[in-house]
């Protein structure tokens, strides 16, 4: 059997859509064996990785708050700390190690200090989590082995590339910006979204060339940062995963 592979891509609240694939992945009895993530896909797929249902990671969505996760950090290198989503991966898995989960796992960072990707597969997940998620001048960087790591859309926003390296022999990965359209920015957490998202969309493109299926839900109609839209967003993933998963499975029984 082929080990299928998911790559779970950034895009703040956008995120929500993941737990739609999600959902039509079991419904369609589709098993991924590997999974990587990338700022709010790094939080989705490590509760994946962990053994989280599509339905207990719902719920563990529509309880977050965009501002809980957040706190205030005198720093040079950030208004703000998002350590508190670290707490909330520690709540809910406990203090694992991303080598621990039972569905091989990684997640992507960026090093700000050297400008490279870095690769997350050992060592505590709710700290690598908090890496990959780090918007850059808005949350203070992540120290990790000496070095200061930030969001990981900054050099791959899908991380396929962890899964080709681990072996993957099929993978499926979920564009969360592909047909996105940028709003208007209506604060400085829109306005630094916009910014670093925007620049990232054509690089990533070329990245996701390398995946044998991705997703691409039609998100237009959604900001970046609005949680009362969550539920819309999960079913928009859903829809957009359901019929593409059935067509693929049905040309590809081989890789399931």
């Amino acid at each position: 059997m082929k080990k299928t592979a998911l790559a779970l891509g950034g895009g703040a609240v956008l995120g929500a859509a993941h737990v739609g694939v999600l959902r039509a992945l079991a419904e369609l009895d589709i098993t991924v064996s590997m999974i990587s993530g990338t700022s709010i896909g790094a939080f989705i797929a490590s509760l994946h990785a962990f053994g989280k249902s599509w339905e207990e990671i719902r719920d563990i969505v529509f309880e977050l708050d965009w501002l809980d996760m957040t706190s205030l950090a005198l720093s040079q290198y950030g208004l703000l700390s998002n350590r508190k989503i670290a707490g909330i991966v520690v709540a809910l898995l406990g203090n694992k190690n991303i080598e621990d989960a039972p569905i091989p796992l990684s997640i992507v960072a960026t090093d700000i200090g050297t400008g490279k990707k870095i690769i997350l597969d050992k060592g505590g997940v709710a700290l690598a989590v908090m890496a990959s998620s780090c918007i850059p001048g808005l949350f203070k960087p992540v120290e990790w082995a000496g070095s200061l790591l930030v969001d990981g859309m900054l050099m791959e926003n899908v991380p396929v590339s962890p899964l080709v390296e681990r072996g993957a022999e099929t993978i499926l990965c979920v564009d969360l910006l592909a047909r996105h359209t940028f709003k208007k920015p209506e604060n400085i957490i829109d306005l630094l979204l916009n910014a670093f998202y925007s620049t990232i969309t054509n690089m990533t493109a070329l990245q996701t060339d390398v995946a044998d299926l991705s997703i691409s839900p039609d998100l237009s109609e959604f900001t970046l940062i609005d949680t009362a839209q969550i539920p819309d967003i999960m079913e928009a993933g859903y829809r957009a995963a359901l019929p593409v998963l059935k067509a693929w499975k049905g040309c590809e029984p081989s890789c399931f």
